[in-house]
């Protein structure tokens, strides 16, 4: 017998667009491919809500002043109502309070997905509002577990991506762009360019890349508030023709086709988006060992894992995969695999359905 089809609401009361937005954006995507309502509850001027539009999606706006904003929980609960909403899912701190009180009102099944690896503020969000939460790694499911969440009421549900999103047209334009051949190895660094991301151990540990690898390029691809120090730090070390800062790049595809492996030395991450896209283009990748990034970069298997911090342990890594062409290409073919059997957005999408379903049921609303 066919399942009926859900309407679920997203609620987000963050006016930016990042990691998280995407993972909820692509969640909507393909549950509406599978016959779902999907519509979302941002807040006014937000670039979610814009984007959200564009793909066609239904988008409620409330001004969400602060996690006490009861009028705000009040004419949420009404919209939730008016959709007939089956489940309402919560992200960021302020909707979780809002948009959870909302749910509950409303009589809804209340899921929170957790997409930081960063310690929790508001306990209650994830202990007494939800019914449910959501986390994106088990490093996070652990950590909440340890915050008081039963563990009956916590499920992993790795972020996925759709590799034909990243396949290209034909070969990559970007060694052209920079003026390097295609004799040269090239290390590709895909991130925001914060404190956290770590690109300053790469520069640290250039040089002995450089010594055994004389014809290395790095491409760091990605803006934010670090940019002028690394500028400041690839000049003083005499780095610029070979640390190429490309600022934010739409054609991530393009770039890590240009790339021979992939490094993000990240000091914190709850799982790693970046790690898996570069997979999904047959990148080995080397990954720091914290947080959820061992379960993307499994060491020895399709990347390297290295200390954080550590700009010795990183270039030795980075040395290790540029003298060894079947090691790579071992590492590639595997970072495929795992992208395919686990980190697909058709599996994260199915997961989040099947546990909807799962959840509703024990309500008897399934």
């Amino acid at each position: 017998m066919t399942k009926p089809a859900l309407t679920i609401v997203h609620t987000e009361s963050s006016l930016g667009w990042g990691g998280q937005e995407h993972r909820t954006f692509k969640e909507m995507v393909g549950l509406r491919q599978l016959g779902h309502r999907m519509i979302l509850l941002c807040q006014p001027k937000a670039k979610f809500g814009a984007r959200a539009r564009e793909a066609g999606f239904e988008v409620f706006e409330v001004r969400m002043r602060n996690g006490i904003d009861l009028p705000a929980a009040w004419r949420m609960a009404a919209i939730i109502r008016r959709v007939q909403a089956d489940v309402v899912n919560t992200h960021s701190g302020r909707d979780s309070i809002l948009g959870g009180v909302a749910g509950l009102l409303a009589g809804r099944l209340v899921v929170r997905t957790r997409h930081l690896a960063l310690p929790i503020t508001s306990r209650f969000t994830y202990t007494t509002l939800p019914h449910h939460v959501v986390s994106v790694s088990e490093h996070v499911r652990r950590y909440l577990m340890s915050e008081g969440v039963p563990e009956s009421r916590v499920s992993t549900v790795y972020t996925g991506i759709d590799p034909r999103v990243m396949q290209l047209d034909g070969p990559s334009t970007l060694r052209a762009e920079l003026g390097i051949a295609d004799s040269a190895r090239v290390i590709g660094t895909v991130a925001i360019l914060r404190m956290k991301k770590g690109h300053r151990f790469i520069v640290g540990a250039a040089d002995r890349i450089l010594a055994a690898h004389p014809d290395t390029h790095f491409v760091f691809a990605g803006d934010g508030a670090q940019m002028d120090n690394l500028k400041t730090l690839i000049a003083a070390k005499g780095l610029a023709a070979r640390i190429h800062l490309l600022g934010l790049r739409r054609d991530i595809a393009n770039v890590l086709a240009g790339c021979d492996l992939f490094l993000l030395p990240t000091e914190q991450e709850a799982l790693g988006t970046s790690y898996i896209e570069a997979m999904a283009m047959g990148l080995p990748v080397v990954g720091t060992n914290v947080d959820g990034v061992p379960e993307v970069v499994r060491d020895g298997d399709n990347g390297l894992l290295i200390a954080p911090g550590n700009a010795a342990s990183l270039a030795e890594a980075v040395n290790r995969l540029l003298g060894d062409d079947a090691l790579r290409r071992r590492m590639a073919e595997r970072s495929r695999e795992l992208v395919s059997s686990v980190f697909h957005v058709d599996t994260m999408c199915r997961s989040m359905l099947e546990l909807y379903r799962r959840l509703l049921a024990q309500r008897g609303q399934g």
